[in-house]
């Protein structure tokens, strides 16, 4: 499972005009479900995302979670984050989960976190949409749930 967590001033997401989904303050995510990942590398990635701190602090240090500032989710599925452009010049996305268990495991991460931080929204799953943000620093995370589980050196 892939993120790319996006510290905001204000996102939101449309589909077909329509905002469906829309925070000031906080992360815009970028989630993407890989064949094979589980429930465990949801709750691994999760509870990264929300105990980074990348938000300043008094002292102008990025010292501050999620949690700590109480800034909102955007969550936006986004199978792309597991293109292969190792060959050629159009990537395949042969290692996105099938689209039933990449929704329910975009489900389940929203949930979660609903269960966690006040707000939260999302995009529409498999959904064509558009996406404003205002990046804030710039701030740009990447994470990957492989890495979580990989053996500290």
């Amino acid at each position: 499972m892939k993120a790319v967590i996006q510290r905001v001033g204000r996102a939101q997401v449309s589909v077909g005009g329509e905002v469906v989904g829309k925070i000031g303050h906080g992360y815009m995510i970028l989630l993407g479900v890989a064949q094979g990942d589980t429930e465990e590398d949801l709750e691994k990635l999760l509870a990264k995302i929300l105990k980074l701190r990348i938000f300043e602090d008094e002292n102008g240090k990025m010292n501050r979670s999620i949690m700590d500032v109480g800034g909102g989710l955007l969550v936006i599925s986004q199978f792309t984050l597991m293109a292969n452009y190792r060959q050629g010049n159009r990537p395949d996305f042969l290692g996105a989960a099938a689209p039933a268990e990449a929704e329910r495991l975009y489900e389940l991460f929203v949930s979660k976190a609903s269960e966690q931080v006040a707000l939260v929204q999302k995009g529409v799953f498999g959904a064509h949409m558009a996406v404003e943000l205002v990046n804030d620093g710039p701030v740009t995370i990447c994470m990957d749930s492989e890495v979580l589980k990989a053996p500290k050196k």
